[in-house]
């Protein structure tokens, strides 16, 4: 399978994934507090290079894809490349927010299932806290039946896109090397048609 079918399988995810989420948000009325960005300063955070293709593509796109890679073999920071940490001149944020991972979309908003097959939904203390009054009564409406997405029934559809890289359960700065590195390679020793141009 090419990259730019991966890519789009990977993006139809996301893009279902975001409908399942606004509609959980109505429902739950949670949400992150503005300009917060605490879960991704969480040093261990860990996911799937497949999640991060559509990332690598886009830069590979724009050409920044090999200068981005040098600077993540650079990196020393266990925290997420792609996050720029509170400043002077802005907010803590994610610098690629469109082209985030999985595990930064379902975290917050989606459930995990505990040993006894219950739904856990999976959310910050600052959200448990500072919304508990939501948070507690969307806890019990998941008990009752309230759709939320679920984490592994998500990262068992990355697999079906790409086992290998699916699978793979990396932390999140290595994730996002791997699949800059899986982008690149793919494309060195073929040609790459864009916009009807034939490129590389």
């Amino acid at each position: 399978m090419s990259i730019e079918r991966k890519v789009q399988l990977v993006e139809n995810l996301f893009s279902k994934l975001e409908q399942e989420t606004i509609q959980f948000n109505q429902s739950s009325r949670l949400s992150c507090v503005s300009g917060c960005g605490k879960c991704c300063t969480y040093p261990n955070i860990e996911a799937s290079p497949v999640e991060f293709l559509p990332w690598a593509f886009h830069l590979f796109l724009i050409g920044e894809a090999e200068k981005t890679l040098v600077q993540l073999n650079k990196n020393q920071s266990p925290t997420c490349f792609i996050y720029k940490p509170l400043s002077v001149i802005n907010q803590g944020r994610c610098s690629d927010y469109k082209y985030r991972g999985l595990i930064c979309r379902l975290f917050g908003f989606a459930a995990n299932t505990d040993k006894f097959g219950n739904l856990r939904l999976a959310t910050c203390k600052i959200i448990k806290e500072g919304q508990a009054e939501n948070y507690n009564s969307t806890a019990e409406a998941i008990t009752e039946g309230l759709y939320v997405p679920v984490f592994t029934e998500y990262y068992m559809q990355l697999n079906q896109i790409d086992f290998n890289l699916g699978s793979l359960i990396l932390p999140i700065n290595k994730a996002l090397k791997m699949a800059l590195e899986e982008v690149l390679q793919y494309y060195t020793y073929r040609p790459f048609l864009h916009l009807g141009k034939k490129c590389g």
